[in-house]
């Protein structure tokens, strides 16, 4: 199969789109075209940046700057977490109990796949590793973000709510429990779409990706499949946990509502 390189000339075109884009949005006042043009600017300079390193680490293949790399993976995830909240823990905890999840689900599923499923010589090989990690990472962090995010919310509006339950004598359990399965259902719902319409509605990035390089169709499926459960079970794991552990820290040892530990919008 032809392998078809791109020029620079026809990327400026994908970008010349992208500005008669944002000349739309500017025409119907949309005040989103400056937002547009810097994400798209940010998307050029960071592919760009992690395509240099990736070039370097895969010369390398050194655990150490493998192990580092995923690092910095996980930790500009777990800021993405608390970026896309509206009212989180405060006091690091929602930085530290994302990250931790994260780390907890999409590292040991990484870790469990690439030694036991794929089994690449060795286990951390470059190629295999840095984009499972990434796509985990990335899945999972979503996961994680939209469960915290309903859950705070979601304590807030019900705060009347769930003191009465207590003042009724109900665990901090049973009364925010109606709030905790949301949240975990939520977290979910985004990748279990994304299962249900694989292959029907879209193709999936990974296997388009292959596709495209190369692969046979056969074997980009197999890939694809495996990635799409591998994804499914970090993300599910990673709300879970990250949704209990939340919930647990916004009551006391007394179990009383603590809403003094949500910062305010924007804080």
């Amino acid at each position: 199969m032809q392998l078809i390189d791109l020029a620079w000339w026809q990327l400026a075109l994908g970008a010349a789109l992208v500005l008669a884009l944002a000349g739309c949005t500017l025409v119907a006042k949309l005040a989103i075209g400056q937002t547009l043009l810097v994400a798209a600017l940010r998307t050029v300079v960071q592919l760009s940046l992690i395509g240099l390193v990736l070039e370097a680490l895969f010369s390398v293949a050194a655990l150490p700057w493998i192990a580092l790399m995923a690092g910095v993976m996980l930790l500009m995830a777990g800021r993405e977490v608390i970026a896309r909240q509206k009212r989180r823990l405060t006091g690091g905890w929602a930085f530290g109990i994302g990250t931790l999840s994260m780390f907890v689900s999409a590292f040991s599923v990484t870790v469990l796949t690439l030694i036991v499923i794929i089994g690449p010589e060795p286990w951390y090989t470059p190629q295999y590793a840095i984009p499972l990690l990434g796509m985990m990472l990335g899945n999972t962090m979503t996961g994680i973000a939209i469960g915290l995010d309903r859950l705070t919310d979601a304590v807030w509006r019900q705060r009347a709510l769930i003191e009465n339950r207590l003042m009724l004598g109900q665990r901090w359990q049973v009364a925010v429990g109606d709030a905790r399965r949301d949240a975990m259902r939520s977290g979910m719902i985004p990748i279990i779409n994304s299962m249900a319409a694989a292959g029907i509605v879209s193709l999936p990035g990974m296997m388009t990706g292959q596709i495209l390089a190369g692969a046979p169709p056969s074997l980009a499926v197999k890939y694809q499949i495996l990635i799409m459960f591998t994804i499914t079970v970090g993300t599910g794991f990673g709300t879970l946990v990250a949704v209990l552990a939340a919930s647990r820290r916004l009551f006391d040892e007394r179990e009383r509502l603590r809403l003094d530990r949500l910062a305010k919008p924007g804080h």
